[in-house]
């Protein structure tokens, strides 16, 4: 998580990722799927719950999705992105929204290529928080 905050241009604080992973947890308020294998973590995808008034159903936000930068290149991120489907899938979601960058060329070619298509319906507004 750490690394992954670091790759968005924020200051390291392990402490800080950890806790906040952590309380999703305890919290139970996201869905997490880790790739890993024998010498560590390679990525991971977080999710978020959220509901859709109109069709009256679950929805879910793919909040975060990472790889360390030496594990690229090797489908991980297309087996992080099938689990994430597959939630959406396993608990009859109205659907699975993502933001990313119009400057991620890589993201932008792997979620098109699973199905994910840019809205051009709505306006996506956001208010940032100053305290």
């Amino acid at each position: 998580m750490d690394s992954y905050r670091r790759f968005y241009n924020q200051s390291a604080d392990e402490a800080g990722a950890r806790s906040f992973i952590e309380s999703r947890l305890k919290e139970d308020d996201s869905v997490i799927f880790v790739a890993a294998d024998q010498t560590g973590y390679k990525g991971f995808v977080q999710l978020y719950p959220t509901y859709s008034s109109i069709s009256m159903k679950k929805a879910w936000i793919l909040n975060d999705l990472y790889v360390i930068t030496s594990a690229r290149q090797q489908g991980i991120a297309q087996k992080l992105v099938a689990l994430a489907i597959e939630l959406c899938e396993n608990t009859k979601a109205s659907y699975l929204a993502l933001e990313t960058a119009p400057s991620n060329k890589q993201a932008k070619k792997l979620y098109e290529k699973n199905g994910f298509v840019l809205d051009d319906t709505f306006l996506h507004y956001q208010r940032s928080n100053s305290k």
